[in-house]
């Protein structure tokens, strides 16, 4: 069985529409939602097999600015004494 790999970001607040729909028009890529609001911190869970496709994607936001930190963590709905 696998989980999906987590990715959290912090979106300037602007640009909060546009990460929403870029990552909705990569349909089943990931699944994204914001967990700060006050903060702009989307968290983003991506399926294992195109987690390349999601870091190209996420890679060209960063870049451009839209994604002001990005990083990979431990998948947050993973109890670790079920697993």
């Amino acid at each position: 069985m696998s989980y999906s790999v987590y990715y959290q970001a912090r979106v300037q607040k602007e640009l909060c529409w546009f990460v929403t729909s870029t990552v909705r028009f990569c349909e089943h890529v990931a699944f994204d939602r914001t967990i700060d609001k006050e903060e702009s911190i989307f968290e983003f869970f991506v399926a294992p097999d195109l987690e390349e496709a999601f870091l190209d994607i996420a890679y060209k936001l960063l870049k451009k600015g839209v994604f002001l930190d990005f990083k990979k963590m431990p998948n947050r709905l993973i109890d670790s004494n079920i697993v």
